[in-house]
């Protein structure tokens, strides 16, 4: 074995191979057999070891621990403020047709999206739909009077045809959602 320096130290069949080309004492090719010895020194790593592997996926799943709870309250928070926005969609529209009709609220029915004048007249683009409460029910209308007073599934909108009055389904009168059971 020779010691190059720096720590270096060629194997057993490398100094053969210099004494072989006759540069055991220097000489001007012995800088290349010395990169040559480092190239031969360097020991490469093929992949990671099992703890280091291990690590990894404890850290994910920690990670994953505090994420997806939040994802889970963000598509809530989601479908509470695209409820709402559609809410404030049909009251907008509501008022203008009541506004362009003299003093008129449409010819709204109960059924499944049902809105009558207001999809026909092109106040709105499609009948809106509840996503809130989440079911096949999200765009059936009922006549009522009054807002919910507890989370259902049975309707999406509720609208007084006297008033022109217009609620989410499973929303309160204030427009705050209720929870669901």
């Amino acid at each position: 074995m020779i010691y190059f320096g720096r720590g270096l130290i060629a194997p057993a069949g490398f100094v053969t191979r210099m004494e072989q080309v006759g540069m055991a004492g220097g000489g001007p090719d012995a800088a290349i057999v010395h990169e040559e010895a480092i190239r031969m020194k360097r020991v490469f790593r093929r992949g990671f070891t099992l703890v280091e592997i291990l690590i990894v996926v404890v850290i994910l799943g920690i990670l994953s621990a505090i994420v997806v709870p939040q994802f889970a309250s963000a598509t809530e928070q989601a479908q509470n403020v695209a409820t709402v926005d559609q809410l404030n969609k049909i009251r907008k529209a509501l008022s203008l047709y009541y506004v362009r009709s003299n003093s008129e609220y449409p010819n709204i029915t109960a059924g499944v999206g049902t809105w009558g004048e207001l999809l026909a007249s092109q106040y709105m683009r499609e009948a809106p739909s509840n996503t809130w409460i989440g079911t096949g029910n999200s765009k059936v209308i009922v006549m009522g009077t009054a807002a919910d007073t507890s989370f259902q599934s049975t309707h999406g909108w509720i609208y007084n045809p006297a008033t022109g009055d217009v609620w989410a389904g499973s929303f309160d009168a204030a427009d705050g959602a209720f929870d669901r059971p």
